[in-house]
């Protein structure tokens, strides 16, 4: 458990690229003229006030999405649902800490030629004779070494040259599935060793309880390899076996929106992603940013209307189709012809460019749902704030669901229109994107 644990301990010193472009250092500060820079990837969804909810025509959806004026703070939201290449590379990352972390512990125990060195334990600052040694530090403590000045950039991103530690195939058996389950000759990298470890602060309840801050912090562990067996659970007498082997980490599907992920996971991806741009914006001594997260269910709807109030749909007219009779989402129409629409299971995540939004979101209706923060309750509408309104609950394993998907009728399309799925679910149809908070002042 000490190898799993310290996964989340090493990240804070991984190097990556940021996906964010910044001003120079002269231009940080409390000026009243800074204007923040929007993320890569990301659009900016200005503060404003909508009517959320159902229109009255559509009375069974009122009595669980009432129409109700609300206001929400600006944040940044991805134009896109999260893609398999990006949640890949959370993946390749915990399994590269993995790995050197049972190499660098290898290396511990073993005599070297010091052609190794950089996959070493970080050492640590110090004077005297024993200088550099890692061997009175406990297992917790141990940092990895992620720039040793002979790797190479490949290297630095993943160790495939077990032969050098001389102890290879205990290392291989430790990561590996065993020989007999191989197929074609093959050894299978085993993702039940997947596991991402991190901490957060429960500031709800601190605040409530106004108890020690020792006392408030979660610990989270869980596997993050996705789980692919849902295209076929998800559907009975049906072949859907290639989607299984290859859409998630077939290069064919880099830009397709990852699905088989639970919300917990998602949540993880998130917590990952704000330590990976924080880490490097710390290296250039620039100022970090908010956590990025799932979006509430007030922000997800007031994101999807695109600026226009009273829309059944993000692009704005009451149809799925454009003056043309082109289809502006991925969905199932035509009483269940999937191919109408051209597409059978998921589309590129950017697809469908007409369908976007007046914010530049693309597939905020069709092709995955969406998790968002919010806890459901048929009721909630009545009971939240008009600010920010959010219901969370830790004890709901019911978290709300937005947008429709692939293969969901016209109805789950539309912007308030609300589902739910059990946070442990994983589905071939629910997907998610992140959400960042705006920081200063609303003015645009």
């Amino acid at each position: 458990m000490k190898i799993l644990k310290l996964v989340g301990v090493t990240f804070l010193v991984f190097t990556l690229q940021s996906f964010f472009l910044f001003p120079s250092s002269s231009d940080w500060g409390g000026r009243k003229d800074y204007i923040p820079v929007t993320p890569d990837g990301m659009k900016l969804i200005p503060a404003g006030s909508f009517t959320m909810g159902s229109a009255d025509y559509d009375v069974a959806s009122t009595m669980i999405a009432p129409s109700k004026t609300v206001s929400v703070a600006s944040f940044y939201m991805d134009e896109t649902e999260v893609t398999n290449q990006q949640y890949r590379e959370f993946v390749s990352w915990v399994r590269d800490s993995i790995t050197r972390y049972r190499l660098a512990v290898t290396l511990e125990e073993i005599e070297s030629d010091g052609s190794m060195d950089d996959y070493k334990f970080k050492s640590p600052e110090g004077e005297g004779e024993e200088e550099g040694s890692t061997a009175d530090i406990d297992d917790e403590d141990k940092v990895l070494n992620w720039n040793g000045e002979s790797l190479s950039r490949d290297e630095k991103e993943f160790i495939f040259d077990f032969d050098k530690t001389n102890n290879d195939g205990e290392l291989k058996d430790s990561l590996y599935l065993p020989k007999e389950q191989s197929i074609f000759g093959s050894r299978m990298f085993n993702v039940d060793i997947l596991k991402y470890s991190y901490n957060w602060l429960d500031i709800k309840k601190a605040i409530k309880e106004r108890g020690k801050r020792k006392d408030y912090i979660r610990h989270e562990e869980l596997l993050i390899y996705p789980d692919t067996t849902v295209w076929v659970r998800d559907f009975t007498y049906s072949f859907n076996e290639p989607m299984h082997d290859q859409y998630f980490w077939h290069e064919a599907y880099d830009d397709y929106p990852v699905v088989g992920v639970t919300w917990d996971q998602a949540r993880a991806y998130c917590n990952w992603k704000t330590n990976k741009i924080n880490n490097e914006l710390k290296e250039r001594d620039k100022p970090t940013v908010p956590a990025f997260r799932l979006p509430t269910e007030a922000e997800w709807e007031y994101a999807a209307r695109g600026d226009l109030q009273f829309s059944t749909y993000p692009w704005g007219g009451p149809y799925p189709y454009d003056d043309r009779g082109c289809f502006l989402a991925n969905f199932k129409p035509m009483r269940g012809d999937y191919l109408a629409d051209k597409v059978l299971y998921t589309s590129q995540a950017d697809s469908y460019p007409d369908g976007v939004n007046g914010y530049g979101l693309y597939n905020m209706a069709g092709n995955v749902a969406e998790w968002t923060n919010t806890a459901y309750d048929v009721s909630s509408y009545y009971f939240v704030s008009t600010m920010n309104p959010n219901y969370e609950d830790e004890n709901n394993n019911k978290k709300v669901i937005r947008g429709g998907s692939w293969k969901d009728v016209a109805y789950y399309l539309q912007v308030s229109t609300r589902d739910y799925e059990y946070k442990d679910t994983a589905r071939s149809y629910i997907g998610f994107r992140t959400v960042l908070s705006y920081l200063g002042t609303n003015e645009f």
